[in-house]
This record gives C-alpha cells, sequence and structure tokens, in this order.
C-alpha cells in the first residue's frame, strides 16, 4: 500500500516545500543560543503560574479539565478585549476568536481565505512559519521587500498597478508585520500605514495584521493598523498573541475580525481549544500585575537589545551592517559576500547559533547574506561572549 496515494490532490503539491521547522538550527551542547525567539526564562511566570494554577482548581475543582471549560476560561476573551482597549482596538465579543496561538489563527484565516488561485502579498524576509503555512494553500506571491521604516508600500503599490494594468490577479491578502518585525525588527513608518491602508480600499484586499511583538516595545507604544480607523479597520485581521509577554508553551492567540470572519474562522476551528490553558491563563492575568509585568519586560529587553547592539559596534567588521529595532526580540544582521547558512557551522563550532536569512525568504537566494540574531533568550554575559565568538568567525571568513 502507498499512503501516498490516499492524500488529497490540494495536499500532494504542499508536500514538494521544505518540512516544516527545516530552518531550524541544529545547535550544540552549551552553544550560546542566539537562534532561540524565546522570551527570557527569568520573565516567565512560572511560580505566579503555579499559584494560578492552584487557585483555579480550588475554586472550580475538575470543570477546567473537561471540554466544557469553566468560567474563568470564557472569561479569558474579556481580558483580551480589555488588553486591545489598551492600545486602542475596541473589539466585540463577537470580534474575537481565542486560538492555539498566532500560528493557528494565520492557518485558519488561511484555510478560509486562501486556495491554489489565491495570490497573497508578503514582506520580503517575513516569518518563516507563515510562509510554511500559506504555501499549504498556494503557491502565488507577491513579495514586496522592506526597508529601516518596513513594508515599502511604494513597491507594493507600483506591483499592484502593474498587475491591474495586465490584467492579472491582484493579491486577497496582505500579510504584514508592521510592528518589531519578526526577522528584521522594523517598524512600519505612520505614512506607510496610512498608505497600505489606502491601497487596502483602492484594490480591494484584506491585511493580515501579525502583531506578536507589538507589546515588546522599548521606549513607544505603535499605534496598531487595526485601530487606525473610526471603530476598527474591517479589513484588517489582527493577529495577536501572549507567547512573547507571557509564555509561548500555553498556546493562547487571537483573531480579530469582523464578526463574519470571525463566525466562519469558528465553524472550522470547532472545539479545538484548550479549555485547561485557556482558565489557568485566564486566572494568571486576573492575579498577575500586568502592567507591571509588561513593564519590566520592556525594561529587560531594551537594556538587552542596547548590549547586543553595543557588541556588535565593537566586534563587527565595518562591512557588517543591521538595523536597530525599537522593540520585539530580534536584529538583522547583513554580511556581504557571505552564505550565512555555509557559516553556521562554523558559528556552531565556536559556541554560538543564529538563523540564517535564507529562511525567511520566499526565494532563499536573496536571503543568503542575511542572519537573525535574538538577543531575548540569552542572559548578558551569553550575549557578550556569543557576537564576540560569531564576530570572530565572519572575520575569519571575509579575510
Amino acid at each position: 500500500m502507498n499512503p501516498e496515494s490516499f492524500f488529497s490532490k490540494d495536499i500532494k503539491p504542499a508536500l514538494q516545500n521544505d518540512p516544516p521547522g527545516e530552518w531550524m538550527p541544529v545547535i550544540p551542547q552549551g552553544c550560546i543560543r542566539l537562534s532561540s525567539g524565546y522570551p527570557d526564562p527569568g520573565l516567565v511566570p512560572a511560580e505566579e503560574l503555579k499559584n494560578s494554577v492552584v487557585k483555579l482548581l480550588e475554586e472550580e475543582k475538575d470543570l477546567p479539565l473537561h471540554y466544557i471549560g469553566s468560567k474563568k476560561a470564557d472569561g479569558l476573551k474579556g481580558t483580551l478585549q480589555h488588553l486591545m482597549k489598551e492600545r486602542r482596538m475596541e473589539i466585540g465579543s463577537d470580534e474575537l476568536l481565542i486560538t492555539s496561538g498566532a500560528c493557528q489563527a494565520i492557518d485558519l484565516i488561511a484555510r478560509v481565505l486562501i486556495d491554489d488561485e489565491t495570490v497573497v502579498a508578503v514582506e520580503s524576509p517575513t516569518y518563516m512559519e507563515a510562509l510554511e503555512i500559506f504555501q499549504n494553500y498556494t503557491n502565488r506571491f507577491m513579495t514586496i521587500e522592506i526597508d529601516g521604516n518596513g513594508l515599502r508600500t511604494d513597491l507594493l503599490e507600483e506591483e499592484l498597478k502593474e498587475r491591474r494594468e495586465h490584467g492579472e490577479k491582484l493579491p486577497k491578502v496582505v500579510y504584514t508585520i508592521p510592528t518589531f518585525q519578526n526577522p528584521t525588527g522594523t517598524t512600519m513608518s505612520a505614512e506607510r500605514r496610512e498608505h497600505l491602508m489606502k491601497l487596502a480600499d483602492e484594490y480591494n484586499f484584506l491585511v493580515m495584521e501579525d502583531d506578536a511583538y507589538g507589546e515588546v516595545y522599548f521606549n513607544q507604544d505603535t499605534r496598531p493598523l487595526k485601530s487606525m480607523k473610526r471603530g476598527n479597520d474591517p479589513r484588517v485581521l489582527y493577529i495577536g498573541s501572549l507567547s512573547k509577554v507571557v509564555a509561548p508553551g500555553l498556546r493562547i492567540g487571537w483573531v480579530a475580525a469582523d464578526k463574519e470572519f470571525i463566525q466562519t474562522l469558528s465553524w472550522f476551528k470547532k472545539d479545538l481549544d484548550h479549555p485547561f490553558s485557556q482558565a489557568s491563563v485566564s486566572q494568571l492575568l486576573h492575579d498577575l500585575e500586568w502592567k507591571e509585568h509588561y513593564s519590566a519586560l520592556r525594561k529587560v529587553y531594551r537594556k538587552k537589545c542596547s548590549l547586543l547592539l553595543s557588541e556588535l559596534e565593537k566586534h563587527m567588521p565595518e562591512s557588517v551592517s543591521w538595523y536597530v529595532p525599537q522593540g520585539g526580540y530580534f536584529v538583522w544582521v547583513q554580511v556581504p559576500g557571505t552564505d550565512t547558512s555555509k557559516l553556521l557551522e562554523k558559528a556552531a563550532a565556536e559556541g554560538v547559533s543564529y538563523v540564517p536569512g535564507k529562511y525567511f525568504f520566499l526565494n532563499q537566494e536573496e536571503g543568503l547574506e542575511y542572519l537573525r540574531l535574538s538577543f531575548s533568550y540569552e542572559g548578558e554575559s551569553g550575549i557578550v561572549d556569543g557576537v564576540e565568538r560569531l564576530a570572530r568567525v565572519i572575520r575569519q571568513q571575509i579575510k
């Protein structure tokens, strides 16, 4: 028997792509992990979560462990609405769907909106797991480059005009990470945000706004696309996550969108919830002084980012360059004339890891000179030692 002969005709093309997670570097024991986009271990509220879980089970007994969930789980939606309101997004309960992390949110939206005839516009570079998801549904893409001010909406407009003039298919969806982008750490300027939403109206496309890092700002909050019009822009499907500000293993994400979108997404999500996780997080957010928690993590990440940048200035050759982020987890580095995927083996041998840039591009050849560094997970000594080791490897390579 050949199992593949039973696969859907829609599944087979997707299996021609690289397997999920192919981009994850193999990290030797003891290696400094400048590759890991994980929260700082000291900022994960493990003790607070333990106390909240105990309180939850004492109050609700077995209810959070059933399919039907609990009052605390039901209350999570209201808490997320409150968090969004703090960032100028007024979202009704019928406009919000809780998901198992941001990736389930992206996949549900893709499942509902995208088929093999759909054109999707993405930033170049962009979040590699989003690319993996979209490639499960279509192979029709527009890629629009970014610079230090985020998505080049001028280039997007040029391509949209050209496609319209030539009768070519226009994108149904533009996927963007406008705030502290993964992998580049860049933030789309206010002017470009306005331009993007104007283009969405003019060319009739939807905007998927992935805001996983929006709360991790160093100095000033950035207004989400979702909050830009009176009410909330119906063209924006907003994707939020607690992975970067609480803990990724809890798998709490959400979609905020027009209620008709939410009804349809719910239809395909069915009851694929995690009642215990949702109840536990709801209790945690009730117990946690979350404003203080957010303030503390911003302070820590601001300091660690500043340290990473100063070490890059100190040790890297002059030909190496990078963007300076105003929030998030990452610094995007260009090493001219160097294939960073091949360089990784030497870096790992020196005891430091990163993610090669090619995995963030649809056309991987465009990303050979780039690499992504994360300052979120490692401690300060790891950042100092890691950059010094990496700079040594790069200097040897470009001699």
